[in-house]
Formats: C-alpha cells, structure tokens, sequence
C-alpha cells in the first residue's frame, strides 16, 4: 500500500495527469473522480475490510470457546480463590479483579474450563519467578491463542504476585504467567500488570523443581504438549488440578 507521504508527493502530478485526460477526451465523457477523493475511497473500502475480518474472527474465537464472556461485560470487581495441587504440594491464588479486570477474567475462564490440569512449570529461574500456563494438549493450547489487551498495572510485581506473560509487543498475553519470587518490579513499567496473589502455600511454590531452568522449549511444549516434557525433562514439577474455591460468579 502506498504511504501517506509519498502519496502526497504524488498528488499534483495525478491531478495533472487526470485534468489533461479530461481535457482531451469526448465532452460528453463523465469527469475523473478527483484523486483525493479515489484515495478517501480505497480507504474506506480498506477499512470497512479490516471490520468484517475482525468480525470474522471475534465470531471464530466465541464460536472456539463458548463459555467466554464477552469482552465489555468482563466484571471490574470481586474476588475468587484458586486452589492448584501440584506434584509438591498445594497453593492459592486469590484474585481481586479491580487490580486487572481482564487479565483477571482470563485467568476465570481458562481455570473453568480445566485449561491448566496438568500443565508443567517449564520455566523456573531462583530468586526470579516460575512460569506456566502452556496446556498438556497442544489443541486446547491452540483453542486459547486470542490475544487480550493490556491492562493498567495497579500492583507491583513483588514476591507472591502473579501476572500473565506476554512478547514484547502490547496486548499479547494469552495463557502463560508467573509468579514472582522477589521483587520485580522493574517489570512494571513494561506493563506486566499482576492479577492476583498466591495466599497460601508460597512455601510449596519455592519448592517447584528448577532442575531443568529455563531449558524446555515453548514452541516445542505449544507444538507437542506433555509428550514433549516428559520425555526430556524427567525432574519437572507439574499441576495436577486447578480448582475454583470461591467462585465470585456463582
């Protein structure tokens, strides 16, 4: 597509270019369409374009994960608890939604729908944080890729927090996150904004296995799932189960 400033570099020449056409055709010809407008056309054809695709795909996603709510009835208050059992014991996290209201109601959804049952702590750094959050089935990974937009961070990434991980591109966080081990609120300004915290069992956190560090691949854990880990990664720590104990929506 061509740029706005070499567009505007372009135009008396176009405009030239079509008043001698008009000037030499039949009188009887209709005028050119003037080049500003054609250009205010094309853009709003180009527009119009990018709604219906991103119509298209809302469709898709809700069509993909039918319990999700749409995005402006996502609730900006209440609190609910998730229990995680692992393989070295078990925690909670409780959530207050005011601090990230979407971030929040993504984390809701994926625990009801079992999203993270068995999924593996592939990334455990001392003293820095663990992350998870890629499923044990690569298509439920797969059914989860919608990416949700930032939200504001209103709490600091200190020990307990947990906050979704993203790329470093706006708006891209899906499913993984992490709980801090220490105090990382360098990260806040990156706007990785926490939405909960673990209140029991953070003892049980700092025991999840970093024997394999930062080793297992993502794309290979997205691609292949548990099959991937457990047959390189024989000391890695997993989720068993996942549960709402207090569910602010029932």
């Amino acid at each position: 597509m061509m740029s706005r400033s070499v567009f505007w570099s372009l135009l008396p020449g176009v405009v030239a270019g079509l008043t001698i056409g008009c000037a030499e055709s039949d009188p009887d010809t209709p005028p050119v369409m003037d080049a500003i407008e054609q250009q205010q056309a094309l853009g709003d054809a180009a527009e119009a374009a990018r709604d219906r695709a991103a119509a298209e795909n809302a469709a898709t996603v809700a069509a993909a994960n039918p319990n999700s709510m749409p995005r402006a009835a996502v609730p900006t208050e209440g609190l609910f608890e998730v229990e995680f059992d692992t393989t070295v014991g078990k925690f909670t996290i409780e959530v207050d939604r005011e601090w990230a209201p979407v971030g929040a109601h993504r984390f809701y959804e994926l625990v009801k729908n079992g999203f993270y049952n068995g999924c593996g702590f592939f990334r455990v750094v001392p003293g820095f944080m663990v992350q998870f959050g890629l499923a044990a089935d690569p298509a439920v990974t797969a059914r989860w890729q919608e990416e949700i937009p930032d939200d504001p961070v209103t709490k600091s990434n200190t020990r307990g927090y947990v906050t979704f991980a993203k790329t470093g591109a706006p708006d891209s966080r899906t499913t993984q996150m992490f709980i801090n081990y220490g105090d990382n609120s360098r990260l806040d300004s990156d706007r990785f904004a926490p939405f909960g915290i673990v209140t029991k069992g953070m003892d049980i956190v700092d025991k999840i296995s970093s024997a394999h560090g930062e080793d297992p691949d993502q794309g290979a854990i997205q691609q292949q799932g548990n099959g991937y880990l457990n047959a390189n990664f024989p000391q890695l720590d997993y989720i068993n189960l996942a549960t709402l104990t207090i569910d602010d929506l029932e």
